[in-house]
């Protein structure tokens, strides 16, 4: 072993939730955020509030967007189970195996119960990628190659194109449909903040709205698998059970703040739009544009020339 892997056969190692794209996403946003905040005591008056509360929520939503793309825990379950650890051997190992269903494939994990069991240290995380440019029947075949933990191959075999559970095809096309839309999401998030910072309030309002309708059309994509059928994972007695995971709320979340945004930006326009020009700090702007010169001050030394 070169340190604890086998050196004809190196595994790549992939987070189970967050990865490098996910970090990289976050540190970008966080550095807008982070310069807006240095300006924001150049605000003057209640405006400051203004500003900061939707810089930074727009920040949230656009982070939200595109960090859900990268992580892995769309759908996620565990279970603690009593199993064999590898393939024409009867011994038994007490592990918890964990499934996390992201848009690009899936993770498989398996932490042993402690961790080191049978003279070896199990705590494994292997990805398996299903998004169109990747083929998930080879990942799994490199996993039988470099022959991985029983279990794992097991969970992962749930997911194949040739499995008897039907799955694949369902989960890809679902996942595939709700990337585009959430992509699609992030465009009109960005053609909404154009459109305030124009400033068109009102159609910046019908954009949010468009923002949250996909935002909703990508979770009912996605959900659209679980009307399928899914084949019961066991373990001896014990059953892997699969739920929403925490990027599939949090879509939830930012899709409802954007169509709720929307409503508020778009009734307010009808309804108050004194109201909407000083929350985005256009009232003020406007009066000074129509205040006149309350006095006017002339040179005598042109008027004494009749100039």
């Amino acid at each position: 072993l070169l340190d604890g892997i086998y050196p004809f056969y190196p595994q790549k190692r992939r987070a189970a939730v967050f990865d490098t794209s996910t970090i990289i996403v976050v540190v970008v946003f966080l550095s807008l955020a982070c310069s807006f905040l240095l300006i924001t005591p150049g605000i003057r008056g209640r405006a400051r509030l203004y500003w900061t509360l939707r810089v930074l929520l727009s920040l949230v939503v656009g982070a939200v967007l595109v960090v859900v793309q990268f992580t892995g825990d769309w759908e996620t379950g565990w279970v603690t189970a009593n199993t064999s650890y590898k393939s024409f051997s009867q011994v038994l190992v007490n592990v918890d195996v964990g499934l996390h269903v992201g848009l690009s494939g899936v993770n498989v994990t398996l932490t042993g119960n402690p961790v080191n069991q049978v003279n070896e240290t199990i705590n494994y995380n292997e990805h398996f990628a299903w998004s169109l440019d990747a083929d998930y029947d080879h990942s799994y075949s490199e996993g039988l190659k470099r022959g991985l933990p029983s279990p794992i191959l097991y969970v992962a075999e749930k997911f194949t194109a040739h499995s008897p559970c039907g799955v694949h095809r369902q989960y890809r096309i679902s996942s595939h449909y709700a990337s585009a839309m959430l992509w699609v999401a992030f465009c009109t998030w960005l053609m909404s903040n154009m459109l305030f910072s124009m400033p068109v309030l009102v159609y910046g309002g019908y954009m949010l709205l468009v923002t949250g309708a996909f935002a909703i059309f990508s979770l009912l994509s996605f959900s659209a698998v679980r009307s399928s059928p899914m084949c019961p994972i066991h373990f001896g007695a014990a059953v892997l059970l699969t739920n929403y995971g925490g990027s599939f709320w949090l879509t939830l979340a930012v899709g409802v703040l954007c169509l709720v945004a929307g409503l508020a930006v778009v009734a307010l326009h009808h309804f108050s739009s004194e109201l909407l020009k000083t929350f985005f700090d256009l009232r003020e702007a406007k009066a000074d544009e129509q205040q006149e010169m309350a006095q006017v001050y002339v040179n005598p030394h042109f008027v004494s020339k009749g100039l």
